[in-house]
């Protein structure tokens, strides 16, 4: 994972290889794909039951097939024969729609994923990757976008209030979002010159050199390193586009039931499930393209085999840190408990994307700096920078909660004629009349015994 990364015996793709496919080779690619994303769907359901079950120190699905991972196809093949239940009130022609378009949109973002570099296939070099562009990373957000749409539709589309209101909410936390994941994948164009993502990986094949007062030097290969903020951001933004635990705020069963697909059941329900998870998976894999160098594998595999990255084994690498990726996912879900909705917001807006966009300015200074400045005077201009970002985020005023006033200061604070304030301690005073029929009352004697006398 560092400077030391080589490409070993890899082809990486072009452009021009997804154009001289064969079409029948092309059928067979996407039809792998589909199957892979099925399978992959089936085993993550049943590894997150697992994982967290095993976390939660309880057994999980373990009855049928071999210690339970037949769970999720048999809970798969159930869904589709369910009764299914569609409310009076549901506009019937947008309720079917709407599950459709997650899924759809679920399936197509995959397409412009590289699972490994040019292999043969039937005699015929291809590239394990559906197709690429030049704007392949738009595709994938253009996928997302429209996803949005899926999830308005339901809730709107059910009527009912609970789920229109899950949609809502929804529909603006994915929003939100989408804005700091895209702003995050900015560093990653500007460092790789490019949008594509098969060219994307080719990048972080090896590090770029540079020299340091005086010194030669390389630069990490992965972007994960390299560009570490926007790492980070991105994988923030992701659990919040997927609507993950600890942001599921659409599904707070505690407020909002089930959120937009609380009125789905059977086979449409099925589908909302299945999108849900292939967006998972469709947020590790784009990581892992950007950021952790894709099909390729990390340095201490390469430095002692060669031949690593040849061949079908990019295949191996790739869906490793895909599976590690879902462990993150299942982990947070496991962990941490739900946030609440104006946190979210904020963490969002007033957090991620402001720190995104200082971090693209000062990626665009360094990059002009580097063309522009001499090595000692763009080192000291860059490191005047950092320092001067550091103390304004130090000394940023920040918004100070008024002092809480106490019962008695707020009592006092009331102007003269309001209403009467109940008691705060919840103990209702005696009626004055009861305290006067008690001191007026006369003990009770019998044959003119003392007061002491029980009676």
């Amino acid at each position: 994972m560092n400077s030391m990364m080589v490409a070993a015996h890899a082809t990486d793709p072009s452009l021009q290889t997804f154009e001289d496919d064969i079409w029948w080779i092309t059928l067979i690619k996407l039809l792998g794909v589909f199957v892979i994303l099925l399978l992959l769907t089936l085993f993550t359901i049943n590894y997150e039951r697992k994982v967290v079950a095993r976390m939660a120190v309880r057994p999980g699905p373990n009855q049928v097939g071999p210690n339970g991972w037949l769970q999720s196809l048999t809970d798969g093949l159930k869904l589709p024969f369910k009764e299914e239940i569609i409310p009076k009130t549901a506009d019937k022609v947008v309720y079917f729609i709407a599950p459709v378009i997650s899924a759809t949109t679920a399936f197509t973002a995959f397409s412009v994923i590289p699972f490994g570099g040019v292999v043969s296939m039937f005699g015929h070099k291809t590239a394990l990757q559906l197709t690429d562009v030049p704007v392949s990373v738009l595709v994938l957000l253009a996928c997302s976008s429209m996803s949005v749409y899926g999830v308005v539709l339901a809730g709107w589309a059910s009527g009912s209030t609970y789920p229109l209101l899950g949609g809502l909410r929804s529909s603006a936390q994915m929003i939100s979002y989408e804005v700091a994941m895209g702003l995050s994948i900015v560093a990653v164009f500007m460092t790789a010159g490019t949008m594509s993502t098969s060219q994307i990986v080719k990048a972080q094949a090896e590090g770029n050199p540079f020299h340091l007062f005086g010194m030669e030097l390389t630069t990490p290969s992965w972007y994960a390193v390299l560009l570490f903020p926007s790492f980070v951001i991105y994988m923030i933004a992701a659990v919040g586009e997927t609507n993950r635990a600890p942001f599921d705020l659409p599904e707070a069963e505690s407020e909002l039931v089930g959120g937009f697909q609380t009125e789905y059941s059977s086979f449409k329900f099925a589908m909302f499930y299945l999108a849900e998870y292939i967006n998972m998976i469709t947020v590790s894999a784009f990581c892992t393209t950007l950021f952790l160098g894709g099909w390729r594998a990390p340095w201490p595999i390469t430095a002692v085999w060669h031949g690593a990255n040849s061949g079908w084994f990019g295949m191996i690498w790739f869906f490793v840190k895909v599976l590690i990726f879902l462990f993150g996912f299942i982990w947070l879900r496991a962990t941490l408990p739900r946030m609440r909705y104006d946190q979210f917001m904020r963490l969002g807006w007033k957090i991620l994307i402001p720190v995104s966009l200082v971090w693209i300015l000062f990626l665009s200074y360094v990059k002009i700096a580097n063309n522009e400045m001499s090595e000692r005077s763009k080192w000291l201009s860059i490191g005047g920078l950092v320092v001067v970002v550091l103390l304004v985020a130090m000394f940023w005023p920040s918004q100070r909660k008024p002092r809480q006033l106490s019962v008695e200061e707020q009592l006092a604070a009331r102007p003269p004629g309001s209403f009467p304030v109940p008691p705060m301690d919840l103990q209702v005073p005696p009626s004055p009349r009861a305290r006067r029929a008690v001191a007026e009352r006369t003990p009770a004697t019998v044959g003119g015994d003392t007061e002491n006398k029980e009676v």
